[in-house]
């Protein structure tokens, strides 16, 4: 396809979640004018009767799949076979039937979780087969992979334009701060902003702090997102991130600082770190579609809390 979003029906799965609010913003920058988002309350994309209702009724161009059933550590743990079939299933299907009517392009998003659990650091998007990945996020990590067999798959046998994008851990100001299902960063400040908020003199924080993350501003990710979707057509995948890495412990220590808690921080060796390290080489995103983020982890993280502490109550 062309750059030109002029006169093309988009639509974004999952855009009412929170990575697909940037994502509507940032296209609409780009000239998007039909933007359809398939709802919850109206449209079960696990299902294959209402994925083709869903195709029936809103006739898309394009397809960005960002819909996905997601969480941390400790959701990964609870619920790997809801993980690993609602993900597969949706993605999986979707594809199918944007196969079937020829649509113009489909960008089925991934995840870090699919890389190896001991994939050397930086994360180069070559070494996605060379291993295991990291065993509590395996199923969810597995099941998005698999998106990127079937998009390879049907370019080569149909010429199906799909492509494949691998972002790093997302955030930043929307964020889900529920601590059933959130991941680390919203998790750490609703802990230091609720202890300040409570005089507690201690927050306590999983695994050992050793590990290492990198991590992403969601409207960084969402102009990656777009970029890919207007100028990237190649079968390989592609990451979105930042290049760099910080590990839990100065993580925790960054969040404190930036929220003000003064108090101590305990660690639970007893519960998993996770993948030892996360870092992406994000140089096929800048040589393919010119993509580089662009803002701060200070200030990404500051507007984050802010957020947060408007929005909680």
């Amino acid at each position: 396809m062309s750059g030109s979003f002029t006169n093309k029906r988009i639509v974004v799965t999952g855009g009412a979640g929170f990575l697909g609010h940037y994502v509507i913003e940032r296209l609409r920058k780009a000239g998007a004018v039909h933007i359809d988002v398939p709802t919850v309350e109206r449209y079960d994309l696990v299902k294959m009767g209402d994925i083709v209702r869903m195709y029936d009724d809103m006739k898309p161009d394009i397809v960005i799949h960002l819909a996905a059933v997601v969480g941390g550590i400790g959701a990964n743990r609870e619920h790997p076979g809801k993980f690993f079939y609602e993900n597969l299933m949706m993605g999986v299907q979707l594809i199918e039937q944007a196969r079937l009517r020829r649509i113009e392009k489909f960008v089925a998003i991934g995840t870090v979780c699919a890389y190896p659990k001991f994939a050397s650091a930086p994360f180069r998007e070559e070494d996605i087969w060379n291993g295991y990945p990291e065993e509590t996020n395996a199923p969810y990590g597995l099941a998005k992979k698999m998106l990127l067999v079937q998009s390879q798959a049907y370019r080569q046998e149909y010429g199906f334009n799909s492509i494949f994008l691998l972002p790093v851990n997302l955030y930043g100001p929307g964020d889900n701060f529920n601590p059933a299902s959130s991941h680390v960063i919203p998790a750490l400040i609703k802990k230091c902003v609720d202890a300040i908020d409570s005089g507690a003199k201690f927050i306590e924080c999983w695994g050992t702090g050793k590990a290492s993350r990198e991590f992403i501003y969601a409207a960084d990710a969402a102009e990656g997102i777009v970029l890919a979707t207007q100028h990237y057509n190649g079968a390989d995948p592609v990451n979105i991130g930042t290049g760099s890495e910080i590990t839990i412990k100065d993580l925790v220590e960054k969040i404190a600082g930036l929220t003000g808690f003064r108090g101590e921080i305990r660690w639970d060796p007893s519960k998993p770190d996770g993948q030892p390290r996360r870092c992406l080489d994000t140089s096929k995103a800048k040589k393919y579609f010119g993509f580089q983020a662009r803002t701060s982890f200070d200030e990404g993280l500051k507007a984050t809390i802010d957020w947060y502490r408007t929005h909680r109550k």
